[in-house]
C-alpha cells in the first residue's frame, strides 16, 4: 500500500528583502522569510535584533523603506489589518476604564456589532473565569489579570494572523499552562500565531517554525524539528543496569558519565547501530538508548 504524501505548506505571511533605518543604523537588513498558514511561527533575536521593528512594520505601525509583505499572496492593505490581532510587550489598556467596557470598545473597533462583541467578550471571560472583573477598573487588576484581559482584546476579532509578543509575562504557571492552551486552539480552529519571545524553552514547547534575527539580519530559518536535526553532533544517550560500566571504544569519546549514565560522540562514519551492536556484543544491559538532539 503506498503511502500519503505530505502536504505541501501554504504560506499565508511573506517577507520580501524588507529593510528599515533609523538615521545611520539598519534595524532590519533585507529579511525574508515565509510564514505557513496555520502554524506558530517563532520571532527570536536579542534585545535590539530588529524583532519589534519588524512585528511593527507587518501591523502597518511602520512602514518598511523598502521591501513587501503579501499577505494570502496578496500585497498588504490598510483593511488587511483587520484580520490582524498584535498583542505588544508594552500593554496599551486604559487603567482608568472598566473592563467590560474597554473590551466591548476595543472590539467595536474591529468593526465586530456591539451585541455580538459583548457575547464574544463574555465567552471568554467565563472561558478564563474571571466574569466578575466586568465592572472593575484596569488599573485596579494584576499583571497577570491585565495580561488575560488584553489577550482577550487581540483575539476577540478572531484574527487571521496572531502576533504576540511576550505574551506570558507576569503570568503564573497554571495560568500561562491556560494561554497556551487557548493558543494552540486557536491554531487548531485556522490562526497563525507570530509568537515572539525570549524565553527559548517556551519556543522549543510550542512553534512550529522559526526565525532567527539579529542586528537586522536573517541568520536561520526553518522548522523547528529540522533545524535541530541541521545541528545535531552525533551524540547519543545511554543508560545501563551496571554500576559504573566502562566503555572502551576507540570511537566513542565520553561526554559526561555518571554513574550508570553516560552521554557520547561517535566518530564520523560510525552511527547508532555500530554502537548498540558494540554494546550488545560486550554484554552491556541496555536500559535507555535516545539520540540527543540540541535544544534551541
Amino acid at each position: 500500500m503506498e503511502g500519503t504524501a505530505s502536504q505541501p505548506e501554504i504560506t499565508l505571511l511573506e517577507l520580501q528583502e524588507v529593510t528599515k533605518t533609523y538615521a545611520d543604523q539598519k534595524a532590519v537588513d533585507h529579511v525574508s522569510f515565509n510564514i505557513p498558514r496555520q502554524s506558530i511561527f517563532g520571532l527570536l533575536g536579542p534585545n535590539g535584533a530588529g524583532k519589534t521593528t519588524l512585528i511593527r512594520i507587518i501591523t502597518n505601525i511602520l512602514a518598511a523603506d523598502t521591501g513587501e509583505i503579501h499577505l494570502n499572496g496578496m500585497p498588504v492593505k490598510k483593511d488587511h489589518y483587520r484580520q490582524i490581532g498584535y498583542m505588544p510587550e508594552e500593554r496599551g489598556l486604559y487603567k482608568k476604564m472598566k473592563v467590560g467596557e474597554q473590551l466591548v470598545y476595543l472590539a467595536r473597533l474591529k468593526d465586530i456589532p456591539g451585541k455580538e462583541a459583548r457575547d464574544r467578550i463574555k465567552s471568554w471571560m467565563e472561558k478564563f473565569d474571571i466574569s466578575d472583573w466586568w465592572s472593575r477598573k484596569v488599573g485596579d487588576l494584576s499583571k497577570g489579570m491585565q495580561q488575560k484581559i488584553q489577550f482577550i482584546a487581540t483575539v476577540v476579532h478572531q484574527p487571521q494572523l496572531l502576533i504576540l509578543d511576550e505574551p506570558f509575562s507576569g503570568l503564573d504557571p497554571i495560568n500561562t499552562r491556560l494561554i497556551k492552551k487557548e493558543i494552540d486552539l486557536l491554531r487548531q480552529n485556522g490562526s497563525t500565531i507570530i509568537f515572539s519571545t525570549h524565553r527559548m524553552e517556551q519556543v522549543e514547547e510550542i512553534c512550529d517554525h522559526i526565525v532567527l534575527i539579529d542586528k537586522g539580519q536573517k541568520i536561520l530559518e526553518g522548522p523547528v524539528k529540522a533545524l535541530k536535526q541541521q545541528f545535531k553532533k552525533n551524540e547519543y544517550h545511554i543508560k545501563l543496569s551496571v554500576p559504573d560500566p566502562v566503555i572502551s571504544n576507540e570511537r566513542v569519546k565520553i561526554i559526561r558519565q555518571h554513574e550508570n549514565e553516560i552521554d557520547v560522540r561517535l566518530e564520523e562514519g560510525y552511527d547508532s547501530n555500530a554502537l548498540l551492536k558494540y554494546l550488545v556484543d560486550n554484554r552491556f544491559p541496555v536500559v535507555e538508548f535516545r539520540e540527543k538532539l540540541p535544544t534551541l
